[in-house]
């Protein structure tokens, strides 16, 4: 399978361009909180690719840091991974093929997360498609694989780095995402989305919040966009 073989390493050849070390960097503040928590390095880096997300990783380690009950701890990291169902909808149908197997697809729904995410949308619809699932699983392989090591590396070194150092890794990640998604704008609707999304944010973070306000300001703000576009071209 040399095509299948070119995809995969045409994923991988993308994430060491950029995107596996925006992630990789602004998860190492993981680690530290690990370490804080009293963890050992193994489990630091065993969160990021059994929870592959920073919020619900920040939130596990803090919240076993303050001796919060295993459920709700569960609870917690479950509702803050619902931010992430708007992301597997629209990607993995651009995966599936007729022979697909679903265990093919749970694992592939595992691996989305806002940078695979937004490289796979951007790439995804200009492949042919069973060029999709190697390069979509070379990419978010090494992003995974180079953020595990990071997280370790940030249990031993984010101890010393300067408290404003840290925080500005952690930030890496959001603007990224950011930047990619105006790369990846094609249309009016798409503009609108961003706006949107920009002026809501700070709406659903206070008065939605408990993992779900990613969710609602998905539905809302996307949904206001579609609607204004499906207009405008209703009007054209």
């Amino acid at each position: 399978m040399p095509a299948a073989r070119g995809a995969f390493f045409a994923g991988v050849r993308l994430a060491l361009s950029g995107p596996a070390f925006y992630v990789a960097l602004s998860l190492m503040g993981v680690g530290s909180l690990a370490r804080a928590a009293g963890f050992p390095v193994g489990a630091a880096a065993l969160s990021t690719i059994l929870l592959w997300a920073g919020p619900a990783q920040l939130l596990f380690f803090g919240a076993a840091a303050a001796k919060t009950a295993p459920p709700a701890i569960a609870l917690a990291v479950s509702l803050s991974s619902v931010r992430l169902l708007p992301m597997c909808l629209s990607v993995l149908p651009m995966l599936r093929e007729k022979k697909t197997r679903l265990p093919t697809m749970f694992a592939a729904a595992h691996f989305v997360a806002v940078t695979v995410w937004a490289e796979s949308l951007r790439r995804l619809p200009d492949m042919e498609r069973p060029a999709r699932k190697p390069f979509f699983f070379g990419l978010a392989l090494t992003c995974m694989g180079l953020t595990a090591f990071s997280t370790a590396l940030g249990f031993w070194l984010m101890g010393s780095l300067p408290k404003p150092l840290g925080a500005g890794l952690m930030m890496l990640s959001p603007i990224y995402f950011l930047a990619t998604t105006a790369r990846a704008a094609r249309s009016g609707a798409d503009w609108l989305a961003i706006l949107f999304g920009a002026l809501l944010a700070p709406l659903t973070m206070a008065y939605v919040g408990g993992g779900f306000d990613l969710l609602v300001l998905a539905l809302v703000g996307g949904g206001a966009a579609w609607f204004a576009g499906f207009k405008a071209r209703r009007a054209a």
